[in-house]
């Protein structure tokens, strides 16, 4: 209990010190970017999340006579115990799975296309329409973002980058963030037996709020670029003079260097880079192994932390490989006076920004292990934040999520903690909505020529989720503290 009690503290001391030093480097990286905006973005989460983890602890300190006569009480105890048991409905044809598909649907649609999955809409439905329990409705969530996941990926690896000769899909970011996304996902895990639900949905509905409004102000500011930009194309268009140096008005020409028209074939293998691919893909290897074997292994023995500390050399070493490239790049660029970006990032990789990188791919991914989402939600606005078009953004983000929630999914396969029929049903619908869901955006960037909708998109879903996850965790909450529950800080070794 002692060492319980103590794991637990060090943990929540992790995460306090893991978001400061985030919200530290966000501060400094802003400060370069001259965002006053991004500055009070950053100081509304540091004070807001710092005042709920600390009161927390006077919780904890508080309600520690109440946690043992909670696990002493024979009835209090016998419900504790009922609410991890399995809920699994039928898959029945009913008014609530109707409900269900079409919220499913547009969930997966709307999720993928700003890349954030849709993990906040997608556990509330399952357990509030259908019935399952939360963990099974976390499992399935993970399923659904699979799905709506590899669609998508599998449409934008057809589509053409809308700018430039090279991939939408940014694989140098997706190196960099994916081992440090699942490197955070396990570490949200662990942290979800330790916080309380109170706190857990408090954090976030902070970060939802937040990240959804600076989405949104991300949003506006391109919606105006692209009506100035709109504007001057359209004076360019009907006004233009000749070589003899007459006005001709209304004038359609063409570009002097056409752009070479690709087969979906040609686009699908210029797209993928196998070698990068193959990385990404031993990452994912490595970590389902040690997850696999550390399921198998008894909570809290040597073994169990031995095969848990091995994920941090994994995450590090792929994510140091593709930082000290990028590092490298940016230097030799530089020294030439070559001003073009290395990547879909418009950032400098100075060792500073790379940090930031590292501790956001680790935020976002311990926000996916906590929701049981893939993570999108810190990686899909962290991405429009460092200057990557939504179009890419979208795409590569989706990419990344692809690897994250297909770990989790058989990972939950192999521990049974999901309905297959309900799974594959899921899985069906949120595949089909993932491609309904790029080619209507796709169509709609093209007709209006504004790529500010997948920012509003993303904004949208991701305040969508704060309101569902906030009325499910407060209404939790509440019922927690009829029953007079423990509201503090659990033992890790203990919960489990």
């Amino acid at each position: 209990m002692f060492l319980s009690e103590h794991l637990s503290s060090l943990s929540v001391l992790f995460f306090w010190f893991l978001s400061n030093t985030y919200s530290l480097a966000a501060m400094s990286m802003s400060m370069s970017m001259s965002s006053s905006s991004t500055k009070g973005f950053i100081f509304y989460l540091l004070s807001a999340s710092s005042l709920a983890i600390l009161s927390t602890f006077f919780l904890t300190q508080y309600s520690t006579n109440e946690q043992q006569h909670f696990y002493s009480t024979p009835s209090l105890n016998l419900l504790y115990e009922s609410t991890t048991h399995k809920v699994w409905p039928d898959l029945e044809f009913s008014w609530r799975l109707v409900l269900a598909t079409v919220i499913a649907f547009l969930g997966s649609a709307f999720g993928t296309v700003g890349g954030v999955g849709g993990g906040g809409i997608f556990v509330p439905m399952l357990t509030l329409i259908i019935g399952f329990d939360t963990k099974s409705a976390a499992a399935l969530s993970k399923c659904m973002i699979m799905g709506a996941s590899a669609s998508s990926v599998w449409y934008n690896l057809r589509v053409p980058h809308p700018t430039k000769e090279v991939p939408i899909l940014d694989y140098d970011l997706a190196l960099l963030f994916q081992p440090m996304l699942m490197l955070g996902i396990t570490v949200g895990v662990a942290l979800s037996v330790v916080f309380p639900y109170w706190l857990i949905t408090v954090l976030i509905i902070i970060l939802f709020i937040g990240t959804s409004s600076r989405s949104f102000f991300r949003g506006t500011e391109m919606w105006k670029e692209e009506t100035i930009l709109k504007k001057e194309m359209e004076k360019q268009q009907a006004t233009f003079v000749n070589s003899r140096g007459e006005l001709l008005i209304d004038t359609q020409y063409e570009p002097l260097i056409p752009r070479e028209k690709k087969s979906p074939m040609q686009i699908l293998c210029f797209n993928l880079r196998w070698k990068k691919i193959l990385m990404l893909m031993i990452v994912w290897v490595s970590f389902l192994l040690l997850q696999i074997i550390k399921n198998n292994t008894k909570v809290c023995s040597v073994w169990y932390w031995v095969l848990f500390s091995l994920q941090f050399p994994i995450a590090l070493v792929v994510f140091g490989k593709e930082a000290v490239k990028l590092y490298k790049d940016y230097k030799n660029r530089l020294s030439t006076g070559n001003l073009e970006c290395i990547c879909e990032a418009s950032i400098e990789w100075t060792p500073l920004h790379i940090a930031f990188c590292a501790f956001c791919g680790i935020i976002g991914g311990t926000v996916g292990g906590l929701l049981g989402s893939g993570g999108g939600f810190i990686l899909g606005p962290l991405l429009l934040e460092i200057g990557v078009i939504p179009q890419v953004a979208s795409a590569t983000a989706t990419f990344v999520m692809m690897f994250s929630s297909s770990l989790s999914v058989v990972e939950f396969y192999l521990l049974n903690r999901f309905p297959i029929p309900y799974a594959l049903y899921l899985t069906g619908v949120s595949v089909l909505a993932g491609f309904f869901g790029q080619y209507l955006v796709r169509k709609l960037i093209a007709i209006l020529r504004r790529a500010s909708i997948i920012v509003f998109i993303l904004s949208g879903v991701i305040f969508a989720s704060a309101v569902t996850m906030g009325v499910v965790g407060i209404q939790k909450s509440i019922q927690m503290i009829h029953n007079h529950e423990f509201m503090g800080f659990l033992g890790f070794c203990s919960s489990q």
